[in-house]
């Protein structure tokens, strides 16, 4: 008879995570997976994690054995939501002044996805700008953490995203 094809075999691939879980898309948000599917990609089947991202209204397949490398990872626990909260409330060292430089550490810590890196990047930023207003791509990154915080945050420690910005807006002024 004739050869099986290989996208007739199964996959034996194994998901991190369950259909309704919400997890972290680094620079994208809090994401809840809607399903986890097949589907045939060039000679064999892929199984894949169908995301629903909240914040840009945005559906996105993403192949499981790439979501680790992605940064992809599930909500932190209260605990870890604390700890970030407390983070930005402490004292920081100062950065540098060349913009461009801070700029692309900033974004190398956002793209790692900690929770705890991003809290870093709200609070350098922060208290950057009230030295000296932001140029606007850092503005922008500012903003995007601050979202980011506060989605991931909210999802956690279950409150509100209002509450937790006011709440993140307080412990940054705290200093």
């Amino acid at each position: 008879m004739g050869k099986m094809k290989s996208a007739d075999k199964k996959t034996t691939q194994k998901t991190t995570f369950k259909v309704n879980q919400e997890i972290v898309y680094p620079l994208q948000g809090v994401g809840k997976v809607l399903r986890i599917e097949e589907r045939p990609f060039k000679e064999e089947m892929l199984l894949y994690y169908i995301i629903y991202l909240e914040v840009s209204d945005m559906t996105v397949m993403v192949p499981v054995d790439k979501a680790e490398e992605l940064g992809i990872r599930a909500i932190v626990s209260k605990p870890e939501s604390e700890k970030a909260l407390k983070l930005i409330s402490e004292d920081y060292e100062p950065v540098s002044t060349d913009w461009k430089l801070r700029y692309q550490m900033n974004l190398d810590l956002l793209k790692s996805g900690s929770v705890m890196d991003i809290a870093t990047v709200v609070r350098t930023l922060y208290h950057r700008s009230k030295i000296k207003e932001l140029p606007i791509l850092e503005r922008k990154l500012f903003d995007n953490a601050l979202k980011l915080l506060v989605d991931e945050v909210s999802f956690s420690i279950n409150k509100s995203k209002e509450d937790v910005e006011a709440l993140v807006f307080s412990r940054l002024e705290s200093r």
